[in-house]
């Protein structure tokens, strides 16, 4: 068993909040688990966290727990650095992480290995004063960012102008795609293994972020009330983008299902998630609880199954 641990968690992204939660139920787990861990809460400061993590100082850790979210956690920065730093660390590496954080680029990747992802298009934030780029109802998105940050449902009567304003922070391109109505389900794979389906039935207008993360909102199903055929196809399609992206130790998949199709035509992946949410909201403890595997279980085991950078 490795012994020391440093868990790397807030960051500066939007996902900040939830990145301190994840940081401190992970850390909580590990030292229930019987690894001594330390808690880091990463800024912009680089030189501060390369004293922290290198070997030479204080021993160091012997391996990190990135419990970061959203950009420069999630999307390869800060791998890049532990690379460099030749420190082993959970989750993802330097180009999984890139890829899955860029979603045009992703759904391109899947679309090519033959899951279906909603009809979509990039275009320039600004293009959207000129009017629709596709019938209502459709989705505007940021193409960098996760936790249902800065998506939009723009629906019949809604002012475009205010989408525009809203998604100015979060660059000059936008992602959009149809609305799929229907359910909501993810699907976490641990390893090389696919868990189960969650359905998700928010009390309020779509899975954003406040459904996502305060308690009562969103009732969890697991396993999902679904046909086999959308079940084991939800299952296939995560455990294949998993491997495409070439994801290590946890990820989240992310789908849609109109239910008003036969059999598992309705069905669309949304994105892949290489670090979700480890809150006691958070869907992929959720699901590892289901397979028999506690929380303290299932941070130890990342920690053990952490990558060495070549």
């Amino acid at each position: 068993m490795s012994k020391r641990v440093a868990v790397l968690k807030g960051g500066w992204s939007p996902e900040r909040e939830v990145s301190l939660v994840t940081g401190r139920e992970c850390a909580a787990g590990l030292r229930s688990a019987g690894y001594e861990v330390t808690e880091i809460d990463v800024t912009r400061d680089l030189p501060a966290l390369i004293e922290a993590l290198r070997p030479a100082k204080g021993g160091g850790p012997d391996v990190v727990f990135n419990a970061l979210h959203g950009k420069w956690g999630e999307d390869g920065c800060v791998q890049g650095v532990l690379d460099i730093l030749r420190v082993p660390y959970t989750h993802s590496g330097v180009l999984p992480s890139a890829v899955a954080m860029d979603k045009p680029l992703s759904r391109h990747i899947f679309n090519s290995l033959g899951m279906r992802c909603a009809e979509g298009m990039v275009i320039e934030r600004r293009a959207l004063l000129a009017g629709d780029p596709m019938p209502r109802p459709y989705v505007v998105k940021p193409i960098d960012q996760g936790s249902s940050i800065g998506v939009y449902i723009v629906r019949p009567g809604d002012n475009l102008a205010v989408v525009e304003s809203a998604e100015a922070k979060f660059g000059d391109r936008v992602l959009v795609e149809k609305y799929v109505p229907g359910r909501e389900l993810t699907v976490a794979v641990l390893g090389d293994r696919a868990l189960t389906v969650t359905e998700l039935r928010p009390t309020v207008a779509f899975y954003d972020y406040e459904a996502k993360y305060t308690d009562g909102v969103t009732q969890h199903l697991v396993p999902a009330p679904i046909p086999d055929a959308v079940r084991d196809l939800a299952m296939d399609w995560a455990l294949s983008a998993h491997r495409a992206l070439g994801c290590s130790g946890l990820s989240r998949a992310d789908l849609r299902w109109d239910d008003s199709k036969p059999g598992a035509e309705g069905l669309v992946i949304l994105e892949l998630n290489t670090q979700p949410g480890m809150t006691p909201l958070s869907l992929a403890p959720e699901q590892a609880k289901w397979a028999g595997i506690e929380f303290p279980q299932l941070v130890a085991w990342l920690v053990e199954n952490a990558r060495c950078p070549p």
